[in-house]
């Protein structure tokens, strides 16, 4: 009887197991708070949850700042060169104006302005067309120069700044002042579909460098006078303009107030790109998920603050940010509204499924193949097994194999010049997938398996989000690997656990879901007609619910 019993006893290896389940997660979560401390020690929390960023330099004091202008034309003309003098792109033109003998120097650098408005229009009013006039003044900067965009700056070395940043510059005799004219003529490309957000049907309008003319790109999405936009400058070394946009009668004043708060405190030397930006300002820069949408799509970012969100627009890049952002926002795509609700709602079904392909298909596949082969049908499971016989390698090195060849030849592919790198990625795998198959090396299941997860990943309309799920899927293949589909559930119940945990400015990640908020399920997964969407998100807090659809 007592022997009876005890063959009933499952083997050490399932107790073994049992505690591998336990110890795991809590062993992550261990770890996680270990490294969150690590690296954030020593920064407080601020409104929305966001971490304190490093804090700016105080003010220099008076005797430190830079020194002020004159009104002595060779004093300041000395005092300007000592600044910039020495790099060969500044030039220096003298003046003198026929009318009134005033003397002055124009200061401009190669490339930056139109050579045809600083030459025929600006020189020649200054050298011939100036009235004579009192001493030079403000007043007369002010209210003679004919010059729509010209402002005064009394400190020599914001006046350095603004030069080799590519505004014309004057200095005249008797003021007290350098005047800075705007006539920007730096190269630029042309505003074209944006390459990372291509649609079959939508705007053709992509954001360029130029921070002017994607302010412009906006203002150009029709007549309002609720858009408004408020300009920051951030850089030790070299300083960019930040713009933060939002419709003023709709957006959270909270969000807005803490977005505001954020970027003021970012400081490092140069932000080269909006991606910066993102990590400065994100509430959690440990998690693998982000949380900040970027986009090149002007009508992406003008859908967005009508819901009541804020776009991030940084000078030298077409990559706008928009925040909050929600999980379901990553799998959704403009052309979702501009074709009719139901092919939007199966367009959108069929992503959310891709997205589960990509993330965990390799996972069950190693669960399926070496630890349940018990639960694939019989017939499908005899198939299987007469596949891979002869593969040498248990099935996680045979997925590794695969997956790693296909994720060079996607790095090569987007690396190589555009003429021939869909041919090599398309060329690349079929030859390496054949070629692995004949050799013995792979089954030609996990061929077939291997490439629909990687069709579904392609499928994810934000590039970013993909690779998101491109690199926890490693993570995945490991667990399963070690605890079967109990690995594979219990990776899958982690990344939920950490999404629910996971807020973008106060807004929780996988809202709707969870807050559950079932007024904002109509687009969710799929996509109400428009007579239906007559609110803004719940979620948003803003101060109009009510929209139009």
């Amino acid at each position: 009887m007592f022997g009876m019993i005890l063959s009933y006893i499952p083997g050490w290896a399932i107790f073994a197991q049992a505690g591998v389940a336990i110890l795991v997660p809590l062993l992550l979560a261990y770890l996680y708070k270990s490294l969150y401390k690590l690296v954030g020690s020593g920064r407080g929390q601020i409104g929305y949850g966001a971490r304190t960023l490093p804090q700016p330099p105080p003010p220099l004091a008076p005797e430190e700042s830079s020194a002020r202008f004159t009104g002595d034309l060779q004093t300041d003309l000395q005092a300007v060169k000592s600044g910039i003098g020495n790099n060969s792109d500044v030039h220096f033109r003298a003046f003198t104006n026929a009318n009134t003998g005033a003397q002055g120097v124009v200061i401009h650098v190669d490339g930056m302005q139109s050579d045809r408005l600083l030459s025929m229009e600006v020189m020649q009013y200054l050298m011939y067309e100036m009235p004579a006039g009192p001493q030079p003044s403000v007043e007369m900067a002010g209210h003679r120069l004919p010059f729509s965009e010209l402002r005064e700056e009394e400190h020599i070395r914001d006046f350095n700044k603004y030069v080799l940043f590519g505004h014309a510059a004057l200095l005249i005799e008797g003021l007290r002042c350098g005047l800075l004219i705007e006539m920007p003529d730096a190269p630029s490309r042309q505003a074209d579909e944006p390459v990372s957000e291509a649609l079959l049907r939508g705007p053709r309008l992509g954001f360029t460098e130029v921070l002017s003319e994607n302010t412009s790109i906006l203002r150009r999405q029709g007549l309002s006078d609720q858009l408004e936009m408020v300009s920051f400058r951030a850089g030790t070394a070299i300083e960019r303009e930040i713009v933060v946009a939002y419709m003023k009668d709709i957006v959270n004043p909270d969000l807005l107030e803490e977005v505001k708060n954020r970027i003021s405190k970012i400081d490092m030397d140069f932000l080269a790109e909006s991606g910066y930006i993102e990590q400065l300002i994100e509430d959690n820069y440990l998690s693998p998920f982000q949380q900040l949408q970027n986009t090149e799509r002007p009508d992406r970012v003008i859908s967005a603050l009508l819901e009541g969100r804020v776009a991030i627009m940084l000078d030298g890049t077409p990559f706008v940010l928009i925040a909050p952002v929600t999980f379901s926002m990553l799998l959704q795509s403009p052309e979702d509204y501009y074709d009719r609700w139901l092919p939007g709602t199966l367009l959108r079904l069929l992503r959310f499924g891709a997205s589960f392909f990509a993330l965990m298909a390799p996972a069950l596949y190693i669960s399926f193949i070496s630890f349940h082969p018990g639960l694939i049908p019989t017939e499908l499971a005899i198939t299987i097994i007469k596949t891979r016989q002869g593969v040498p390698f248990p099935s996680l090195i045979e997925v590794l194999i695969l997956e790693v060849a296909i994720e060079i030849l996607r790095e090569a592919g987007i690396r190589l010049p555009k003429p021939i790198g869909p041919a090599m990625g398309i060329v690349g795998g079929l030859i390496i997938g054949d070629a692995a198959v004949q050799a013995g090396i792979v089954s030609p299941f996990l061929v077939i398996t291997v490439a629909v997860t990687a069709i579904s990943s392609f499928s994810i309309p934000m590039y970013s989000a993909g690779i998101t799920l491109r690199m926890l899927r490693f993570a995945g293949m490991l667990f399963a690997s070690v605890l079967g589909m109990y690995g594979t559930i219990l990776f899958f119940l982690l990344i939920c656990c950490h999404l629910s945990k996971l807020k973008s400015f106060g807004v929780p990640y996988l809202t709707p879901l969870s807050p559950f908020r079932l007024s904002d399920w109509k687009d969710l997964f799929l996509r109400a007609p428009m007579a239906l969407m007559k609110r803004r998100p719940k979620m948003m807090k803003t101060k109009q619910r009510q929209r139009k659809p």
